[in-house]
């Protein structure tokens, strides 16, 4: 095993989101605290939140004390291995604070700028989804694929929307545009999951302005490896953009993307341009 290894680093992200996918679960079943609020007021951050990332903080640290971390809660820590986690201890909060089933904890391990491990771990849909660069990627221990690609007008696409005002008003516009030329639209509350939907076919296909890296540096391993494309571009208003779709059907799905008006005049950036 080398220090490196991606089976190595999937497999201690895979102990350590499923630790913290039980610990959010009990933490939420004895009460969810609101800890405060990041870019507005209706973007919360729970205490359960901090006690995940602070255990798996504490779990790949002590495992591997030399590598480096990105996580959203705060933490940012630089190390010397080339190896740097890059968390989100619950992706979809909001759901987590209603009682919906639809989040997850996601870690990613990249190696020298590249992603090599991911898992999306969603512990109260019992789903573990799991991708390593070059080895396929599984749903509870299965490979999975994208979905055959049907017709635009045939096509389940899933999106999200800002917690900031102003980009809400924008987003509103894209979507009024889109929707007509497609099957019909889900908002389902997390990022890494519904990416993980269109790797295993609940989803045809995916765009959303705002995520961060913590929100798809997983979860883009597992739609790389189960055949799909995710592309990180940059929005009118200058935020991260994810296009995803499989590949035969991507060029088709990113050109109604950029018909609706989601797609800044800059082009497709790479993941690492940022890491808001």
């Amino acid at each position: 095993m080398t220090e490196h290894d991606s089976h190595a680093l999937r497999d201690l992200a895979l102990r350590t989101a499923r630790e913290a996918g039980d610990l959010i679960l009990r933490l939420r079943d004895e009460g969810v605290v609101v800890a405060g609020t990041k870019s507005s007021e209706i973007d919360i951050v729970t205490r359960a939140d901090q006690a995940a990332e602070a255990l798996v903080r504490e779990r790949l640290l002590d495992a591997r004390p030399d590598d480096g971390m990105v996580g959203e809660e705060g933490d940012h820590l630089g190390g010397t291995s080339g190896v740097v986690w890059i968390v989100d201890p619950i992706d979809g909060t909001v759901n987590y604070l209603y009682g919906l089933p639809h989040f997850a904890v996601s870690i990613a391990a990249e190696v020298d700028g590249e992603v090599v491990a991911g898992v999306v771990v969603a512990p109260a849909l019992a789903l573990e989804y799991v991708a390593t660069l070059g080895g396929g990627a599984t749903c509870n221990g299965r490979p999975i694929q994208p979905r055959p690609t049907v017709p635009l007008g045939e096509r389940l696409v899933g999106t999200g929307f800002s917690y900031e005002q102003p980009a809400r008003a924008r987003e509103a516009t894209y979507i009024s545009r889109l929707l007509p030329r497609v099957r019909d639209l889900r908002r389902l509350g997390s990022c890494a999951l519904d990416l993980c939907a269109v790797a295993s076919g609940t989803l045809d296909a995916y765009v959303e302005e705002g995520p961060h890296i913590w929100d798809h540096a997983a979860a883009g391993l597992v739609v790389l490896e189960a055949g799909g494309i995710l592309q990180v571009a940059r929005s009118p208003g200058d935020k991260r953009l994810l296009i995803c779709a499989p590949e035969d059907g991507f060029a088709e799905f990113r050109a109604a993307v950029v018909d609706a008006g989601f797609v800044g005049g800059e082009g497709p950036d790479g993941p690492r341009e940022s890491r808001e």
